[in-house]
């Protein structure tokens, strides 16, 4: 049978369903959401950040959402990279947000297909050099810093730039003889994070500084706290590219700790977060990511774990006051890591090994 007007009305059809297929994707509204999430009842974040400095921003959420709660997982961010692989290979049920300072490994994860898209206000406030794919996120501003003993070197010999630093190692060693420490980039996720992006940034300013810390005989460490106890004892003078987030935290009840930023330039990490592919709680995972990166749940992270909030519209009131002025005076020397393939090159297992080898050589004391 012939339908009258069939080639008009296939145009009609193939116009509408056109239309439909590249029209944007309708906003969810959030009280549906705020529901779905209720529904759910729960949040499950996997993360390396202490519970202890993240339980106000915890419990504020669950006072904005009520019937939401969050189940909190804390663990160390090679063991949590490790176990979002896993629980995907088994295909077990596991968490439905991953937050981590290791931001190599979470871009890995996330490139390698662990993560889903998520697009908000919230997201859309964020610095371009913070999101990759709008899958991952950055949620913090901390730059990577040196730390010292203020009764062990005086205002005047507190270097201030990596210039400076590698004068100050040249000029007088005997004090500073076994007594300088930075993380081991072999046993510290961060650490290799920090040494290569710092390598990237001033090659050659990097491996002279890495040869004059090894003169010395350096220290390396897994775990900022180590470092920071032993510059607070005293048992080292200073300590270089310290995670700057734990140093001022630390150094606002310790006035034995002083906190300098090199002045030519600064590393700034984020902590990343995004929103597993697979999670059981879709809606209550997008409440948790929007509530972190909200001006409100940003001030928190500032007041609470003395971070910088990574939004240029969010307001420091509560953070650390030095952390602060710095962040209003210093910016033009703050380089932030940009969220992005260029974190994979030393997942290269070739390549790190490479860097491994350079690392030892350049920090190996001269005698051995």
């Amino acid at each position: 049978m012939r339908i009258r007007g069939g080639r008009a009305a296939l145009k009609t059809v193939l116009a509408v369903v056109a239309a439909v297929a590249i029209a944007p994707a309708r906003a969810e509204p959030i009280a549906d959401r705020f529901d779905q999430a209720r529904l759910e009842g729960v949040v499950v974040v996997y993360a390396a950040t202490d519970l202890a400095v993240v339980k106000p921003v915890i419990d504020d959420f669950e006072a904005l959402h009520p019937g939401v709660r969050v189940q909190y997982h804390d663990m160390h961010s090679a063991e949590l990279h490790a176990r979002v692989v896993d629980e995907a290979r088994r295909g077990l049920a596991g968490a439905d947000v991953v937050w981590s300072s290791a931001m190599d490994l979470q871009v890995k994860l996330v490139n390698d297909g662990h993560a889903q898209p998520h697009r908000s206000a919230e997201t859309a406030a964020l610095p371009r050099w913070a999101v990759w794919k709008d899958e991952a996120f950055g949620t913090t501003y901390e730059p990577a810093v040196i730390v010292y003993n203020k009764h062990l070197l005086g205002t005047t010999e507190v270097p201030d730039s990596h210039a400076e630093l590698i004068r100050l190692l040249d000029r007088d060693p005997a004090p500073l003889r076994g007594r300088i420490a930075t993380y081991d980039p072999e046993r510290s996720g961060l650490g290799l994070l920090l040494h290569t992006q710092d390598a990237q940034a001033n090659p050659i300013v990097f491996w002279q500084l890495a040869r004059g810390m090894g003169r010395q005989g350096l220290e390396q460490h897994a775990a900022s706290s180590e470092m920071l106890d032993r510059v607070a004892a005293g048992k080292l003078v200073l300590a270089y590219n310290v995670l700057g987030s734990y140093a001022h935290r630390r150094a606002r009840s310790d006035p034995a700790l002083g906190v300098a930023l090199p002045r030519d330039y600064t590393l700034v990490l984020s902590r990343v977060a995004f929103i597993v592919r697979g999670a059981r709680h879709p809606a209550a995972a997008r409440l948790w990511l929007d509530h972190l990166l909200s001006t409100r749940g940003q001030a928190l992270l500032a007041a609470n774990l003395g971070l910088l909030p990574v939004r240029t519209d969010a307001g420091t009131a509560g953070a650390d006051s030095a952390a602060a002025l710095l962040h209003h005076n210093l910016q033009h020397a703050f380089r932030p890591i940009r969220i992005g393939s260029g974190l994979l090159a030393y997942q290269d297992q070739a390549k790190k090994q490479a860097f491994l080898r350079q690392w030892d050589a350049a920090t190996r004391p001269a005698s051995e």
